[in-house]
């Protein structure tokens, strides 16, 4: 906190000396992480005073331009900064300063939300929407005599009293209300950069300037806009607090997993008792208790209790899971039912919420290219606003200055480009924040657009469709062996292997009375042991692995599956059939997808037998097996080359060069390194209804995308020509432009409601 309130405090007076305690690598490690590459560190700021894409680009040519600055992506909706710099040649201090010094305030992204200057920001914003409303109800009072009054009605003393009330009430919307306004123009203009800011301050500046040289000039049938002005500003106002209401939600659950960590935890003393202390002071081998309620502020096991915890916003995983003593807890779920004592692993930048916490901050930076086009759109768009406003006022001059003053507030005001702006980041951010929220979490929101287009969905087998639990099936044993004997031998031989196969066996099975001895691991073939039915009895040796390592069959005679033999001294004695275990949710995830009008299919290196078990069960004909990772791209190569679109959903681990070749890249699995992997989108949880998700809700952004790109054309297409011609009057042209900002946030804002299954 102290940390934030420097920083805020130093927006006034930029000295670096007011941001030094930000230099302390024990402060900067709280917003920053390594980058792995030749010792940079990426930081994360929020950026107070931004609210156009100019202001954007404004930051990122300011902190670009700082020595030590290997890169800066801000992203406007979000009021966030990715800074990647070198501590070699930089400090925070300086960037905060040089912010300071540009017109803006910046924060240690993780101090934001905690931060008072930011709640400050957000009620001052709410007093001046507050301040419009009310003056504009007065002043729109005052003004309707005079719409309604026929000549003569209105003496020229009750005149004069009304325009001096307007003037009165519409001072404090400008010099107060208008702030924002007025400063974020005055920033663009001393950098010589147009923002949208620019045409509304100087629309506000010209016309309460006009009225305010008619009212005090005494100008007889002079023409006044104070109602259009303080019912643009309130309208304004409306979508500017809109958007920040909203903001927690079109810039997708970041917010809600930064503060997810509590600020203090109990942890256990020499002594036994048990203290609060922060969480940050936290190191592995502490012993914590979590009561219900709270969340769990780092990786570890359970050592005592039993609770269920919530998992969801990490994995994806819906119902309450249980956790006994000897479980793995993660930071970020939230203990629902009873005390934890829980033994601390990881902590800080190690536990897996801090991966996916960062994986969220570079999505949330990263501005599709949709977003980009309309960036680069908007600063010459505004200067054509500027030049039409100019050619329409002196067009119209001849007809009376008061007319051509008003055409020319009208131009500037109905064509601010708010809506094309927010056209594309605030429905891509709401639709990533969304699925986070259901633990899928999008890397790049490029990938995003490019999911809206798959027509074909590749997944691997082993890992994806299946876990890595193996289950043991049919048991085939030699005529007149005792079923059950040789299950209790084949569990006692395999409870000594650390072989999957042997493990499942073991898992399945009980040995019973039967111990094994003098167990010896015979590489590739299998384990070979004695075995005894008591301490008395004579021992028994007893194989378990190959077939060729005991003499078992044919494997085509017995079915085509994975099996594992067991053999004695007169030869082959029993055989498992051994399968994997399909995900719960595969069947219904294949069948949501086809639902989806979209082509399923595998590919997998394991043997084709396997491949086209599991591709029955989860309902998939296209399947291919003992692919090699050539064999993948090649495939994955004339899939493309046909025109498909390809989404491949592989672990993460050995699918690299197909994860890579396809159009949207899925890594899924419990065992995903979240840092590493290279993945477009990353789901954790290794739930599969994540890919049908994912690909629903891409649909549905590029289809809100569309929506407001079609309105702000239209928008633009019909009111532009109005103002120009005269038909527009300012304060029509206020509603509008506000109407069709709210349009977009509003439309966008329906993407956080995740579409159910149709």
């Amino acid at each position: 906190m102290q940390t934030a309130v420097l920083a805020h405090r130093a927006v006034s007076v930029p000295a670096e000396d007011a941001f030094a305690p930000l230099d302390q690598p024990a402060e900067w490690q709280g917003f920053s992480r390594p980058t792995g590459d030749a010792g940079a560190w990426e930081s994360w700021l929020a950026v107070t005073g931004m609210h156009c894409a100019a202001c954007s680009l404004k930051v990122e040519a300011t902190l670009s331009k700082l020595p030590g600055i290997a890169g800066v992506q801000v992203n406007g909706p979000a009021a966030l900064a990715r800074v990647v710099w070198s501590p070699q040649q930089t400090r925070p201090s300086a960037w905060l300063c040089a912010l300071a010094g540009a017109g803006y305030g910046a924060l240690p992204a993780g101090d934001v939300l905690a931060a008072q200057p930011r709640r400050q920001a957000a009620r001052l914003m709410l007093w001046r929407w507050l301040v419009a409303g009310f003056c504009m109800m007065q002043v729109m009072m005052y003004a309707w005599p005079a719409y309604v009054a026929r000549p003569g009605e209105i003496t020229p003393d009750i005149g004069s009293l009304l325009l001096w009330a307007s003037w009165i009430l519409t001072l404090p919307v400008v010099l107060f209300c208008c702030q924002p306004f007025f400063a974020s123009a005055l920033r663009d203009v001393r950098s010589r950069r147009i923002g949208m800011d620019v045409p509304v301050a100087l629309g506000v500046a010209i016309a309460f300037g006009a009225s305010t040289v008619s009212t005090f000039g005494n100008i007889a049938g002079g023409e006044v806009w104070y109602d259009s002005v303080t019912m643009f500003v309130f309208f304004l106002l409306s979508g500017r607090l809109l958007e920040l209401r909203l903001r927690d939600r079109t810039a997708g659950a970041l917010e809600m997993l930064m503060r997810r960590l509590p600020d203090s935890v109990e942890r256990k003393r020499t002594d036994g008792a048990f203290e609060r202390v922060p969480v940050r002071r936290l190191v592995s081998g502490d012993l914590i208790r979590v009561l219900p309620g709270e969340v769990i502020p780092a990786d570890g096991t359970v050592e005592a209790g039993q609770s269920r915890v919530d998992e969801a916003l990490l994995t994806g995983e819906s119902r309450p899971l249980l956790r006994a003593p000897g479980l793995a807890v993660v930071a970020g779920s939230h203990n629902l039912s009873g005390p934890l004592e829980v033994r601390v692993l990881r902590t800080g930048r190690q536990t897996r919420y801090s991966e996916i916490v960062a994986l969220m901050q570079q999505a949330s930076l990263e501005k599709p290219r949709l977003a980009q086009l309309a960036d680069r759109v908007a600063s010459p768009f505004l200067l054509l606003v500027l030049l039409a406003s100019a050619g329409a006022a002196a067009w119209w001059w001849p007809a009376g200055p008061a007319h051509a003053i008003g055409v020319a507030v009208a131009v500037l005001i109905v064509t601010c480009p708010c809506a094309l702006s927010l056209a594309t980041p605030a429905a891509t951010l709401a639709a990533a924040g969304a699925m986070a929220r259901r633990g899928v979490l999008v890397r790049r929101l490029q990938a995003l657009e490019a999911c809206a287009s798959i027509d074909t969905v590749v997944f691997d087998k082993t890992g994806t469709l299946t876990s890595d639990r193996i289950t043991v099936g049919a048991v085939i044993t030699r005529a007149g062996a005792d079923a059950r004997e040789v299950r209790e031998q084949a569990a006692a031989l395999a409870s000594q292997s650390l072989h999957p196969a042997s493990r499942a066996i073991a898992t399945s099975f009980q040995p019973g009375a039967w111990s094994a001895g003098d167990v010896a691991e015979v590489s590739g073939r299998g384990v070979r042991g004695l075995l005894r039915c008591g301490a008395s009895a004579s021992p028994t040796s007893l194989r378990l692995g190959s077939a060729s390592f005991c003499d078992a069959p044919d494997a085509s005679s017995m079915g085509a599956g994975m099996q594992v033999h067991l053999a004695d001294a007169a030869g082959w004695l029993a055989t498992f059939e051994l399968g994997e275990t399909l995900r719960p949710d595969a069947v219904e995830a294949v069948a949501a997808l086809r639902r989806l009008g979209l082509c399923v299919h595998i590919l997998s290196g394991d043997r084709i037998q396997a491949v086209a078990r599991v591709a029955e069960r989860a309902g998939i004909a296209e399947f291919e097996g003992e692919c090699t990772p050539q064999d993948k791209l090649a495939r994955l190569h004339r899939l493309q080359q046909q025109g498909r679109r390809i989404a491949m959903v592989g672990d993460g681990m050995n699918d690299g060069p197909a994860l890579a070749r396809a159009d949207v890249s899925v890594a899924i699995g419990d065992a995903v390194p979240l840092a590493q992997a290279q993945a477009d989108v990353v789901i954790p949880g290794a739930q599969l209804a994540g890919v049908v998700l994912l690909l629903r809700q891409a649909r549905a952004a590029r289809r809100v995308v569309r929506q407001n790109l079609a309105w702000a054309a239209v928008y633009n297409a019909v009111c532009v020509p109005l103002a120009i011609a005269g038909a527009m009057p300012p304060w029509l042209a206020g509603l509008g432009m506000a109407a069709s900002s709210l349009l977009v946030i509003l439309n966008s804002a329906r993407l956080a409601r995740l579409p159910q299954e149709r």
